[in-house]
């Protein structure tokens, strides 16, 4: 990756990981859970939310993850639902940014005004922006833990099964670690294959590329 990309695609990293993080806890917060406000977690100061690792696997794998934001379900009034609510926070704040960067797309697109190498850069962040945060939402949407769909699947099971899936979620990480590893030692990544189709779908329907 040269360096021309690497400026482009840092600012929007930052962005879609900072975003996705401050939603998870003004939402908690809504819900009656203070604990990412208490820890100075809701903030849209991206140092509070980047994880390294997490950071590098965007540059370099073209998905990745902030640092998560601690959530107590206990101070809901209803833990099942509000946790499932506020763990779908994250990807549709990046659902909703991919779209208003298409907006935005559209109307660069059809304007005159804008010096040639001005709007270039814009079109690049732009799709930059639309790209990374589709990646971040339907990333986070693969029901593993400990991403937000193992959440969000578990508030949708009926009791019984959402106990029996607790059981097993201890298993998510080796599951998505050994999904990465394979994939980048056989060169076919399982993850692009699942990622792949909606996040070229809806970059195509928010642009009209």
């Amino acid at each position: 990756m040269n360096l021309n990309n690497l400026i482009i695609l840092i600012p929007t990293i930052l962005y879609a990981l900072t975003i996705h993080e401050y939603f998870h806890g003004w939402t908690a917060n809504k819900f009656g859970d203070p604990t990412a406000r208490l820890q100075g977690r809701l903030t849209l100061n991206p140092l509070a939310h980047i994880d390294i690792l997490g950071a590098l696997c965007f540059v370099f794998a073209h998905f990745g993850w902030g640092k998560p934001v601690p959530v107590n379900p206990y101070n809901f009034n209803n833990p099942r639902r509000d946790n499932m609510i506020v763990s779908f926070a994250g990807p549709a704040s990046n659902f909703v940014s991919a779209f208003l960067f298409g907006v935005i797309f559209y109307f660069f697109r059809h304007v005159t005004f804008v010096p040639m190498n001005i709007s270039a850069i814009i079109f690049n962040l732009l799709i930059s922006g639309i790209i990374v945060n589709l990646s971040l939402a339907f990333f986070n949407l693969i029901p593993l833990y400990p991403l937000d769909g193992s959440h969000i699947l578990e508030g949708l099971l009926p009791s019984s099964m959402a106990l029996k899936y607790r059981g097993i979620e201890r298993y998510g990480p080796f599951i998505l670690i050994g999904v990465i590893v394979v994939g980048n030692y056989t060169g076919i990544s399982i993850l692009g294959k699942i990622l792949s189709p909606p996040i070229h779908f809806f970059l195509k329907l928010f642009t009209g590329l």
